[in-house]
């Protein structure tokens, strides 16, 4: 499973690709409310992806990174 850290103020904030579909992508997004996890699914389409990943709204992290920033 592909990680990624979102671009917010909190830097535990990630999202996990679910699903590949022709068009897209289904997402997990967590982001951290405090200190409690609030998680949503949404659906990202490819180009809008690629996009994010481009401008640096999105960046591709390992798992042992991702655990880190929650640690």
């Amino acid at each position: 499973m592909d990680f990624y850290k979102l671009k917010s103020s909190n830097p535990t904030d990630y999202m996990t690709i679910i699903r590949e579909m022709e068009d897209g992508f289904e997402v997990k997004i967590v982001r951290d409310r405090g200190g409690y996890e609030e998680e949503t699914t949404d659906f990202l389409s490819k180009s809008l992806f690629e996009s994010c990943l481009r401008t640096g709204y999105i960046e591709k992290i390992s798992k042992n990174n991702k655990l880190a920033a929650n640690a």
